[in-house]
């Protein structure tokens, strides 16, 4: 089976689809992204640890290397974040971009913090369209999955987006095809992992390794922190069960694309 056509089209669909369904969850009410965010959490747990990091430990040489290599990269993208290179705003009210700080802000700033979110989003998806071409040459299974993952996510992150662009003065219109032309370097990142990672097999579970630490270290310290501002027991019950189905969500889609790669 040629990968390229499943490459491009799953960056096609974890990039481009996102942004339409993140500028259709705009008109939702506020309630709703918290939903959201708990549902791309368990996405991105039940990605990094049922199948990224497993596929990861059944390529590499060295289980120390490989788990170096998840510790470098969740340093790595602290590091990103706080150079601004890796910085996401979940919902309207995170605590970089979130609805306080934009009451301090002036009513726009003449698309200054827009640009920003833009080409740091712009990085972000090429950075995933590198993980999604490194998921499919080691699996196709696992390539579905990570697609999956990654579009999960990027719905509440494309939202935040979006608020933060209409704030910067950009009209929805304006914010929409931004978004989308960011979401386009997540194919240009797919095509190009494809062809300088498939010469080099060696260096594929260890892009796995940062896949993974990636997807762990946006769950874990950009997502889930924000849940923690609603303790009640019906709302901490409510991220509990989201979170529980978006790992269920995820290794149903790997059974089914472990049944249909195998059934074709």
């Amino acid at each position: 089976m040629n990968l390229l056509p499943a490459i491009v089209l799953a960056s096609a669909a974890g990039g481009v689809l996102s942004v339409l369904l993140a500028s259709v969850a705009m008109r939702l009410k506020v309630e709703w992204v918290p939903v959201m965010v708990s549902y791309a959490i368990g996405a991105l747990l039940g990605a990094a640890f049922l199948e990224v990091l497993p596929h990861a430990m059944e390529q590499a040489d060295s289980m120390e290397a490989l788990s170096a290599t998840v510790l470098a990269g969740i340093m790595g993208f602290f590091i990103l974040e706080k150079l601004v290179l890796w910085r996401h705003c979940h919902t309207e009210h995170c605590e970089a971009h979130g609805s306080d700080a934009l009451a301090a802000q002036p009513q726009h700033d003449h698309g200054r913090s827009g640009l920003m979110i833009t080409v740091g989003d712009t990085v972000h998806n090429f950075v995933d369209g590198v993980m999604i071409a490194a998921a499919f040459l080691v699996d196709f299974k696992l390539g579905v999955v990570t697609a999956f993952a990654i579009a999960a996510h990027e719905v509440p992150q494309e939202l935040g987006d979006f608020l933060i662009l209409l704030h910067s003065g950009y009209s929805k219109r304006q914010a929409l095809m931004l978004n989308l032309l960011s979401s386009l370097a997540m194919m240009v990142g797919a095509v190009l992992g494809y062809f300088l990672l498939a010469p080099i097999q060696w260096i594929l579970p260890y892009m796995l390794a940062i896949a993974a630490s990636g997807m762990i270290y946006v769950a874990v310290a950009d997502l889930i922190p924000g849940l923690h501002k609603r303790v009640e027991l019906f709302h901490t019950g409510q991220q509990a069960l989201l979170i529980g189905l978006g790992i269920l969500t995820v290794w149903a889609a790997g059974s089914l694309a472990h049944e249909w790669m195998y059934a074709h």
